[in-house]
Formats: C-alpha cells, structure tokens, sequence
C-alpha cells in the first residue's frame, strides 16, 4: 500500500513536469480562435497537446486525492487499470468506436448521452444498461430515456473485450470509454479516463423517472439537478456545452415556437429569425410525436436513428428534429453552443436559460470566445462525471452481458 502511495506522487509529479514542458499556452488559444483549429475531423495535435496537458494536471490530483481518501479493503479507480488482466480493452474501444463513427457519426453524440444519463442517476455503474425483468424494471424503458441510442455499439464492444479477457473488464469502464473516444472523433478535447468501476445490480427506474433534467426545465431546476452531484454553476454551463453536437427532436422544444407556457405564443427569449427557422422544420409534427415522452436535455440529445443496428439507421417512424450545430459547421465543438445562446438560438428552452442570470450568463461569454478555456474546463467536468459515484471492488460485478445481472 505505501509503495503504491508513492507511486502515485510520483504520477503526479510527473504529470506537472510535462504540463510545465509546453509554455505557449496564449499561442494555443490564438490557434483555437482561428478558422483552421478543425481538420479531419480531429483536433489539431498542437491543441490536442495543451487538452492532454491539462488534463494530467487534473487527473494526477484527483487520483492522489482519490488514493488516499479510500479505506484499505476498496480498490480504486486507477489509469491503464487493466494493464495486467487485459492490455488490448482500451485499444478494442478506440478501435470499434473509430469503425462505428465512420458508418454513424450520429452515435457519437448518442455514446455521450448515454455516459450522462448513467452517471446522473446513482452513478456510474452501467445501471442505464439493464434490462427490465419480472422484479425489477429498466432505467431505459423510462420517458427520458426512450430516445436513448448506443446500446447495440456497447454491446459489440463488450462481445469483443469478452472474446480476449473473459469476465474482466466492466460495462460501466466500456460507457466511459466509448464516451471519451466519440467525444474525440466529434472533434471534441482529449481527457484522461481511469478504469477500475464494477457494475450496478440493480437499475434505478424511478429515480431515472424524475431525476434526470427536463429540456423544459428553469434554470434553477436545472442548477439544482446540476448542485445534486457536486457540479457548480461553471461546471454545469461548460457540461451543457456538449449540445453542439447531435439532433434534438422537435417535440422537446415545439411548445415554444407555438404556444409557450401555454400564452399560444412563441417563447419572447427566441430570435424571431431563428424562431422561422425552426418552425419550417418542426411546423408538421404530428400530433401523436408531440405526446412521446421527451428527452432530458443531457450533455449530448439523441440521434434519431433506432437502436437496432448502427449500420442501419432506419426508424418506423421518422421524429422531425434540428441539429444542435445547426449551422452545419463542426470546427468550434462548444464554442457555438454558447455563441448561439448569445443570439437568442438556443434551441432548448433549458439552454437558452443560461442566459437568465449573471453568473452562468457570465460564464457562457466566456466560453463563447476563448476555446481553450473551454475546452480545458470541460475535460475537467468529463472527468468529474465519469468518477460520479462509482463502484469499485468488492462492490458490485463484472457482468458478462450488460443487459443483465451476472
């Protein structure tokens, strides 16, 4: 135990070294500003350097905080957890995630959403994966998360992981990794992931049911769900900035381009321009989508594909909806979130609430114009999130199919 301890300090020494080996952090953010931070579809290495710098720094304190805040008898969350029992598990992820995004992109954002709306409710332990059955019902056949996508792309992965380490490497590791390696192939920052969580044996319907933000939701119900899991005001504005990717359905917002808070009237905080522009793509939604159970306006909303098969994006009924980045442009992961909201064009009631008090106001501007702080804060959230309430052995099981109890 004591030379795991100083092993430890010494990862955290080391990670301060290299962050202190790159000094031009104003020349980064002089790069983000420009119009080239963007190619193929990944970030610049330069930018991705001053991601990965920054995130050691928050990664080697937390772990050695983390380290030594946890009793002798319960393991803990560690970096490359499985470098012993099964070296390829991170390289398996990356891999199928890379061959998933180039055939779905839209399942990246969805990969995010799901690692939310597990973390969000009791933590991170894989609870959002479980089947219903004759005593216990689903967290995923619940209202706010019958749009949920991703299931089938976990499940490959975890077949795969399964056929090279046998009943080693958990299904709530598996959300957290795919999550970090769509958010990178979205063009979104790198961050450093630990390993080490067991999974849940039980799903949490109810709680799901009515913990999880509404995308109707006032800022201080949304604040309030936020401040529940130990997030701030700062860390809940930079988490909702993961809205710049993915598609949203029109039936979570439709209420207010026509009859907000029921006045029969348009939401007054919608730019009238964009308030056209949404209702020439929402305006024939029919009646029965607009009584479906809405989604919870998590770090990423749902693609509109079913789960059936990520090769295959085909629905029965196709839901109308709008691309966060509705401007079709994928260079500023983040950045146009919060200048959208600037403009009056958030496309969630819950978002555009950001703008109705000073402090998350304040820190919407802020992220609006400097990518790097941004980006940097939001590594730090995802990181955060990540850790939210995990189980690690004894607790819980290493389940061998993710839709059911070992």
């Amino acid at each position: 135990m004591e030379v795991l301890k100083k092993l430890n300090f010494l990862t955290l020494l080391l990670c301060i070294y290299l962050a202190l080996t790159y000094p031009n952090s104003e020349t980064a953010k002089d790069y983000y500003r420009s119009s080239s931070d963007f190619v193929g579809g990944f970030s610049d290495p330069a930018a991705l350097a001053h991601d990965f710098q920054s995130s050691l720094i928050s990664l080697a304190w937390s772990n050695y905080d983390d380290f030594n805040s946890r009793s002798a008898g319960q393991e803990s969350l560690q970096y490359n957890f499985y470098h012993d029992t099964c070296p390829k598990a991170e390289k398996i992820v990356k891999e199928i995630i890379r061959q998933v995004y180039n055939v779905r992109p839209d399942l990246g954002p969805a990969l995010i959403r799901l690692l939310f709306h597990d973390c969000f409710i009791k933590g991170c332990d894989a609870s959002i994966l479980l089947d219903g059955t004759e005593g216990m019902e689903s967290e995923k056949d619940t209202p706010p998360n019958e749009t949920l996508k991703g299931f089938e792309v976990i499940d490959i992965i975890k077949e795969e992981v399964e056929n090279v380490c046998p009943g080693t490497v958990s299904c709530a590791d598996i959300i957290v990794l795919a999550a970090r390696e769509a958010l990178l192939q979205a063009g979104g920052p790198y961050y450093p992931v630990t390993t080490g969580r067991r999974d849940s044996m039980i799903s949490y319907a109810q709680l799901a049911m009515y913990q999880l933000p509404s995308p109707y939701g006032d800022l201080d119900d949304v604040l309030a769900s936020f401040s529940a899991r130990g997030f701030d005001e700062r860390e809940t504005v930079n988490l909702l900035g993961a809205h710049s990717i993915g598609i949203i359905h029109c039936k979570s917002f439709h209420s207010r381009l026509y009859n907000f808070s029921g006045t029969n009237k348009p939401d007054p905080s919608l730019d009238p321009g964009f308030l056209d522009t949404l209702r020439s793509r929402c305006g024939n939604i029919s009646s029965h989508l607009l009584t479906a159970p809405s989604a919870s306006p998590s770090p990423s909303p749902a693609p509109s594909p079913c789960r059936s098969s990520f090769k295959s994006p085909q629905s029965p009924i196709e839901e109308p909806g709008v691309a966060m980045d509705h401007k079709g442009t994928r260079r500023e992961f983040g950045t146009s979130y919060f200048r959208s909201l600037l403009q009056g064009r958030g496309i969630l009631y819950a978002d555009q609430q950001l703008m109705s008090r000073e402090e998350t106001r304040n820190w919407v501007r802020a992220y609006a114009w400097d990518a790097v702080l941004f980006r940097k804060d939001f590594s730090d959230a995802m990181m955060k999130l990540s850790n939210l309430n995990v189980l690690t052995a004894p607790d819980g099981q290493i389940r061998r199919n993710c839709s059911k109890v070992a």
